[in-house]
């Protein structure tokens, strides 16, 4: 039904037009080895299953929408790369001309006072949520070419500026530096051990013995040989590069199943999260996300060796990337693929362990002091308020992380769509992190847009509404002018204090 220009149908994909035949919904009936058949060719929409919106609306309000997000990314950029400020941390103590980037020269003047940046800061986020919903709703009208278009302005932009919010990029160049160049194991030595070098005044965890995996660390060596300036836009390129990477293989994974690549292109790197925490914020879990994203496409593909071979590339990244595997096995059951998959996992890990062993002995990546530390939102940290227990305690966290074992345990057990399962997972890993950060979402969205699950892709909607409400500057202010603070018990007070001990150094 229409009214005003404005098409009215189901929310995200529960009315599927009669006149198409998605391939997403073949696949319950797909042949026995579990491939995916696809239908004759069609023009784009009815090729394709779009989860279509409540209100679909036309080209335009997508257009502006899409307009909208690069004006808000250009004017985050622009005021924190003007000069130090509340949006850049640590920029207070340094703010170098190479790190607040090109844009510098050009908006020097702009004001830094705290509470207009605040303010400003909220707005633009709240206002690329918006825009995010109008062009969800428009994306049938708009073409793959734009999409991509207004992606690449975007990440373009985030380039240009300084990291935001967080300065994890110096912490991966500090372990870079620490190992390459001093000849210190990153996991048994901490960035404090050598406070003389210039990225230890840029970097936070002083005092913390590297959580990353170690083929990141091993690929990072090389920068610590090259000017701290010069390896700062290195890694800052590589990981645009990276997200433009993830991106691609998300919207050919889409193809492959039937799902419209503008929808999962919009779903996915146009959600504010994406553009202005993991990109803005040069986070490595692109390189966890990249291969992760490639062993879904190899398995779509077939390839099922290579599938379980780069999936142990994301694990050698970050550990979480595991959590992938036994859904990989559920989805490659059919004609014992999934013996194919394991083969490669097993085969790509031997030679990655010992690699790690030559270079980093028995070390292995400091899990253990992040995953006690809290965030003020962190569902674990809400859940333990409002239970009355002082927040999350210990042993809170250890049942949201049996509750996890369990999750992951009865969706295999299942073998449903192995996509959503996956989804569904790693909502659950989300939630059960004690250390919570906005862009954790990115792990999800993906998956929630490729798999048919409309519930899963409402939670990661909801998910994203609450990262960016909780974590907005605007409730920081609010809640320290009345002396809220979310971690003011037990088991707040003892992860600020680890915090403060990991951060200061000796």
């Amino acid at each position: 039904m229409k009214a005003g220009g404005v098409t009215i149908s189901g929310f995200m994909g529960d009315h599927p037009s009669s006149r198409e035949t998605p391939v997403a919904q073949m696949a319950t009936t797909s042949p026995a080895d579990g491939t995916v058949a696809l239908g004759p060719l069609q023009p784009l929409e009815r090729r394709f299953s779009l989860p279509r919106p409540r209100l679909a609306l036309g080209p335009l309000p997508g257009q502006l929408a899409l307009a909208a997000m690069i004006v808000c990314a250009f004017t985050v950029v622009m005021f924190s790369s003007a000069r130090e400020s509340t949006l850049v941390p640590r920029s207070s103590t340094t703010f170098p001309h190479w790190m607040s980037g090109p844009l510098h020269g050009l908006f020097g003047g702009l004001t830094n006072n705290t509470r207009t940046l605040v303010l400003g800061f909220t707005i633009v986020l709240l206002a690329m949520l918006v825009a995010y919903g109008i062009v969800l709703a428009s994306v049938r009208t708009l073409s793959l070419r734009a999409l991509w278009t207004c992606l690449v302005v975007l990440v373009g932009i985030m380039l240009l500026g300084p990291p935001l919010q967080l300065t994890d990029v110096f912490n991966y160049l500090g372990y870079a530096r620490l190992g390459g160049l001093h000849h210190l194991n990153p996991y048994s030595h901490v960035i404090a051990a050598v406070n003389y070098d210039p990225v230890y005044r840029l970097a936070t965890w002083h005092n913390l013995t590297s959580p990353y995996g170690e083929l990141f660390t091993a690929l990072t060596y090389p920068l610590s040989y090259l000017p701290l300036a010069v390896a700062y836009w290195i890694l800052k390129v590589v990981t645009v590069l990276a997200a433009l990477a993830f991106v691609w293989v998300i919207t050919f994974c889409a193809r492959r199943v039937g799902r419209d690549p503008r929808f999962v292109l919009a779903f996915v790197a146009l959600n504010p999260v994406f553009v202005i925490y993991a990109v803005g914020g040069f986070h490595n879990d692109f390189f966890m996300l990249l291969p992760i994203m490639g062993a879904i496409a190899l398995v779509l593909c077939k390839r099922d060796r290579s599938a379980g071979a780069v999936l142990m590339l994301a694990v050698a990244v970050k550990f979480t990337a595991i959590l992938l595997l036994p859904f990989l096995l559920v989805g490659t059951r059919a004609g014992r693929r999934w013996l194919r998959v394991l083969t490669g996992a097993v085969l790509a890990a031997i030679p990655l362990v010992a690699g790690s062993i030559a270079l980093f002995g028995s070390s292995l990546p400091n899990l253990s002091d992040q995953s006690t530390l809290l965030t003020d939102f962190s569902i674990p940290q809400v859940f333990g308020l409002l239970i009355g227990i002082g927040g999350g305690t210990p042993w809170l966290l250890t049942i949201a992380k049996v509750l996890v074992v369990a999750t992951v345990a009865y969706l295999v057990l299942r073998r449903r769509e192995w996509l959503s399962a996956a989804g569904w997972a790693t909502l659950a890993l989300i939630a059960s992190l004690s250390w919570l950060m906005p862009w954790y979402v990115i792990w999800l969205l993906p998956l929630a847009a490729l798999g048919t699950s409309i519930r899963l892709r409402r939670a990661a909607i909801v998910l994203t509404l609450f990262l960016v409400l909780t974590f907005v500057p605007e409730l920081w202010l609010y809640m320290a002018k009345h002396n809220i603070n979310p971690l003011s018990g037990s088991a707040g007070q003892a992860s600020e204090t680890l915090q403060r001990q990991l951060e200061q150094g000796p």
